[in-house]
């Protein structure tokens, strides 16, 4: 890699107990012998990765100030800045169940939580990186009534930050996690690993809301592994960014695991937000189903790119694929590739993918009954939103995301691409 300040001995200099300075220092050696990412790469097609000038960017030190974005009822809450846990407030009850939130490293076994993902450079640099790795774990057979939630805050211009957040469920439990990602108008750069472990018969609700700010490049991954008989319902919300970036592998490695992955995006002005999903079926009787539904405007751009992929012992898979994208000006654009991976005979699985303007039928639809065109485009718009985000797992962020969202939609270029049958 280029030379910037991301090496070994900045790795070091990161407190820690000492087993996870030295698993620092490991992954920044890696780091420093890896090459940037390039378009020629079938994972990073599409993409202004060749633009990332990570020299730009320095650690930050200074936790500054925190988030100040509403939450929903919840029952524990922790607070970063900057990539510094501030704060975290636990129920007394939630104490009583057991349940953590807390440093990663704090606590007896935390090494075994504490493995490297390696699927790309950034998340390497997560792991040689990350300041204060957040721990949320419910103990085997505790439900946990309210969501949990993590807000991330980022108010440092040039500033690098390197979230991490462990949910892991024990066996038969039952937890949901909103995570809130927000920032200043500061030019940054965010990358964010999240792991998800599901133990056996465990349920875990998850979502993800990125509203970071026009100037701050975000390059995360999120890694689950979901145990036999266990359900885990992960969702996204992307709204922010200047190049905002979400790879999710989801590993279903215990018979009858079940993983659904549900996303919405809308990009306006010159952004750019995209998508990398992976759903491995490693065990038999497993399901996974995928919804993701983007909208694109001025001269933004999306980018999925799915992998369903069916191991030689994964028998009675149960996968499904769709990607749904609305384009809404001529300059806007949307990319969107699904594929399969088969390599057992004893399935269901499909995928299907869309890219068009508006509704034309729909369109006119709402016009012959005296709806302006402008408001028409709107409702079909909020309408095509309105299926992922009754899926959301955690329902009392719901108000907030549509309300952003709403927020978007009221900015329309009205500058529309073509007339023709739209998702």
């Amino acid at each position: 890699m280029t030379e910037t300040q991301f090496t070994p001995d900045a790795a070091g200099a990161i407190p820690g107990p000492a087993w996870l300075v030295q698993r620092r220092i490991a992954a920044a050696e890696q780091v420093a012998a890896a090459s940037m990412p390039s378009v020629e790469e079938e994972v990073w097609r599409y993409t202004p990765i060749g633009q990332l000038d990570l020299s730009r960017y320095q650690l930050a030190v200074d936790p500054g100030e925190r988030s100040s974005a509403e939450v929903p009822d919840h029952c524990a809450i922790a607070d970063t800045s900057n990539g510094r846990l501030c704060s975290v407030e636990l129920a007394p009850e939630l104490a009583d169940l057991g349940v953590e939130i807390r440093p990663l490293g704090d606590g007896d076994g935390d090494a075994d939580l504490a493995a490297t993902v390696d699927v790309d450079l950034f998340a390497l640099m997560n792991a040689a990186f990350a300041a204060e790795p957040v721990l949320v774990r419910v103990p085997p057979g505790k439900t946990v009534p309210e969501p949990i939630v993590v807000r991330h805050w980022l108010d440092v211009d040039g500033a690098a930050v390197f979230p991490r957040l462990i949910v892991d469920a024990g066996a038969d439990s039952s937890v949901e996690v909103l995570e809130l990602y927000g920032s200043a108008d500061v030019a940054a750069f965010v990358s964010p690993v999240i792991e998800i472990r599901a133990a056996a018969a465990a349920r875990v609700g998850y979502l993800a809301v990125q509203d970071l700010g026009p100037k701050v490049w975000h390059i995360g991954s999120q890694v689950s592994h979901i145990g036999s008989q266990a359900h885990m319902r992960a969702s996204t919300a992307a709204l922010g960014g200047e190049y905002a970036r979400m790879r999710l592998d989801t590993h279903l490695s215990g018979r009858g695991a079940t993983g659904d992955l549900i996303s919405l995006y809308f990009g306006d002005g010159e952004q750019t937000l995209d998508f990398r999903t992976f759903q491995d079926h490693a065990a038999p009787d497993t399901t996974s189903s995928l919804l993701f539904k983007g909208a694109v405007d001025d001269g933004s751009r999306s980018v999925y790119t799915g992998l369903i992929r069916v191991r030689p012992d994964a028998r009675g898979t149960n996968a499904y694929q769709t990607n749904r994208n609305i384009k809404l000006s001529e300059d806007a654009w949307a990319e969107s590739v699904p594929n399969l991976e088969i390599e057992n005979n004893e399935v269901h699985c499909n995928h299907a993918s869309a890219v068009g303007p508006i509704d034309s039928e729909q369109l006119f639809y709402l016009e012959s009954r005296g709806v302006p065109t402008e408001t028409a485009e709107r409702l079909i718009v909020a309408g095509f939103f309105d299926e992922v985000l009754d899926r959301f797992p955690v329902s009392g962020a719901v108000p907030a995301v549509r309300e952003r969202l709403q927020s978007k939609i009221a900015g329309l270029s009205h500058h529309h691409a073509g007339n023709g049958g739209g998702p």
